[in-house]
């Protein structure tokens, strides 16, 4: 396991795609993450420089975490998902560098809004909060707790409405 200063961040690159899926095969129970990703990468949905990996010095990618384009009513945002690490390297801040990698990297890119339906006690530490509070849902029941979102920029508040997810998540 190694400390969160060690990971090395960058963006997805061709030669990376098959570890993203391994990484993604190893940290779920069942491929359709790894399947998700693939479908996500032929979609519209799709932005170059959000999907990341974070890398030991050798450079072989041990996380990933990935944005893609949703919607919140009509206005974009993205959607985060998945995220994985590699089992053997949970808990040593690799999921953690390539989120805070992928969300400098879309602040850079202009973007504003990012939501994510993940596990409570864990995504609020990169600033996401409750979506219900500001009038943000889905088509679909999920714990309130659950769902997600945030503000990359504190002039823009979050705009209220139904998420939509690119076709690959069918939601």
């Amino acid at each position: 396991m190694r400390t969160r200063n060690h990971w090395i961040t960058r963006a997805e690159t061709g030669a990376d795609i098959p570890a993203v899926r391994e990484i993604n095969l190893a940290a779920f129970e069942t491929p359709l993450e790894a399947d998700l990703v693939d479908a996500l990468r032929t979609d519209p949905s799709w932005i170059d420089g959000l999907s990341v990996v974070s890398t030991g010095e050798d450079g072989k990618p041990v996380g990933h975490a990935l944005l893609t384009r949703c919607h919140i009513g009509d206005t974009p945002a993205l959607c985060l998902a998945p995220v994985a690490v590699l089992p053997e390297c949970q808990h040593g801040g690799a999921g953690s560098a390539a989120i805070r990698a992928a969300l400098a990297a879309a602040e850079d890119m202009g973007e504003r809004y990012v939501t994510v339906l993940g596990h409570p006690a864990y995504y609020p530490r990169f600033g996401f909060g409750r979506a219900s509070a500001h009038g943000i849902g889905l088509t679909i029941d999920v714990p309130d707790e659950a769902m997600m979102a945030m503000s990359l920029d504190g002039n823009h508040p979050l705009p209220s409405g139904t998420v939509r997810y690119a076709a690959p998540f069918g939601i």
